[in-house]
């Protein structure tokens, strides 16, 4: 498939204008604790973070300089892109989506990231034997998620239908202020056949 500039259409993200801090303009970018924990927590492997939002990619940056992480690079670009022109196949271990975009508007729902074709590029870029870690604290979009991951013939699911928490993945604030608001967490491991 050849990229077409000019092409239209729809976007898994809006880019929003957001207030940097001092540190993190210094920086480049925000957010990215879990990233940041789960590269900490494995150095043997090498790990690619894609963000579009700028204070979440200053963020990011600020927290490798202060943890001295060395095995995780940054991609700030659309995901999509990122995996059609950037990634070769079956060249990724395991694939993490935690808590994308829920779009929970039924009419904005074409533009969750987790849909059919994206999962499918997600799989021709996974090795076989890797996985697909996805996670949400919205129980529409879990369903959707465990919908759309069960049809792909290429994956296999690792629990009976959710998953529990695998030790690699800590609690985010973001999760930790879903739960707090009585949102459950759902968690989706799949592994390529």
């Amino acid at each position: 498939m050849l990229y077409d500039p000019t092409e239209r259409r729809i976007r898994s993200f809006v880019t929003r204008a957001g207030r940097l801090s001092v540190a993190q303009a210094r920086a480049g970018t925000g957010m990215g604790d879990a990233t940041a924990d789960i590269a900490a927590l494995l150095p043997e492997k090498n790990f690619i973070g894609v963000e579009v939002h700028t204070p979440g990619i200053g963020s990011l940056l600020k927290l490798i300089s202060e943890k001295s992480i060395d095995n995780l690079r940054l991609i700030q670009h659309d995901a999509v892109e990122v995996v059609t022109h950037m990634l070769a196949l079956d060249s990724l271990a395991g694939v993490h989506v935690f808590f994308p975009d829920p779009w929970h508007k039924a009419r904005h729902n074409k533009r969750r990231l987790i849909q059919s074709p994206f999962v499918q590029l997600l799989v021709s870029r996974i090795a076989p034997g890797g996985y697909l870690h996805c996670a949400t604290d919205w129980e529409d979009y879990a369903v959707h998620m465990l919908e759309v991951l069960s049809a792909e013939p290429q994956l296999k699911n690792t629990a009976e239908g959710y998953a529990t928490r695998p030790d690699y993945r800590p609690l985010t604030k973001f999760e930790n202020r879903g739960i707090k608001l009585g949102h459950g967490v759902w968690d989706l491991v799949f592994t390529r056949r």
